[in-house]
């Protein structure tokens, strides 16, 4: 069986640093393309778009990254597994295998072939586990060399979704689950990074991390997890199809010197 991911290993000497995509992927298992309506599986308009792309600095300073392979429409890595809802406060909130798209669409051919109960195990156990196990195996392997570790789970959104927010999205959001997920120092320390730059930076409004920041970070352990969600259109062309090299170049311009102090601020932990 494929995995469920892709590894970038590290080109430099390898830091405590390990960062995640998970809403990246772009395929379908084969068994499950007939299940999709076929205009929507051609471009899934919920991905996370380029994002492993944007980061592609991280390896050149020790970072490994782990990306997803398939649609977050297969499973959403992102999410609880038992799908508990994330937030409470009225906004959409697609689901562990979610049925329709942010703009409440139906992405299934038919509500016959919407995952059942056992469909939904198979997924887990095929896409969603074994992310998790492999990003616990690359903690648990810079923890064990460095004594601590960070994540950073990456993320992108339309710049405008109603269904969960009236307003346009703020430029950043650096979530930490309302600064639970990791010390106080690297919280301050991405802050300061974010907002060296020219964009607009929110901190746990109107997202604090999602599953993958709750779960892993446990900075009483020594692992610390930050999430990042920002506007497609820093990054890519006006209409979000496109990456937009000369945009994406200026945010890199923040990402790799806050990556560094990050990585500075990890060593005096």
């Amino acid at each position: 069986m494929a995995l469920p991911y892709h590894i970038i290993p590290p080109k430099g000497t390898p830091v405590p640093f390990i960062l995640s995509v998970p809403h990246c992927g772009t395929d379908f298992p084969s068994e499950l393309k007939d299940h999709y309506v076929p205009e929507k599986m051609k471009a899934p308009d919920d991905t996370d778009w380029f994002v492993h792309d944007l980061y592609n600095f991280a390896s050149e300073l020790g970072i490994t990254i782990i990306h997803a392979k398939y649609s977050r429409w297969v499973i959403d890595l992102n999410r609880d597994p038992k799908s508990a809802p994330l937030y409470n406060d009225g906004r959409i909130i697609t689901g562990l295998t979610p049925n329709t798209d942010f703009f409440g669409g139906a992405i299934y051919a038919s509500p016959e072939v919407e995952p059942n109960e056992q469909e939904v195990e198979c997924r887990l156990n095929q896409y969603y586990w074994p992310y998790y196990e492999k990003v616990q195996e690359l903690l648990n392997e810079r923890k064990a060399e460095f004594g601590k570790v960070l994540l950073w789970d990456a993320h992108s959104i339309r710049h405008l979704v109603p269904t969960i927010r009236k307003e346009v999205f703020p430029d950043m959001i650096l979530g930490n689950n309302d600064e639970t997920s990791a010390d106080p120092k690297l919280i301050a320390t991405a802050l300061n990074g974010l907002k060296s730059g020219s964009y607009g930076i929110n901190h746990n409004t109107p997202f604090k991390g999602g599953h993958i920041t709750r779960y892993f970070g446990k900075p009483n352990e020594s692992v610390h997890a930050l999430q990042l969600e920002m506007n497609k259109i820093l990054y890519m062309d006006d209409a979000e199809t496109s990456f937009h090299e000369d945009r994406a170049n200026q945010v890199r311009s923040v990402l790799q010197p806050t990556f560094e102090a990050l990585i500075e601020t990890l060593n005096t932990l």
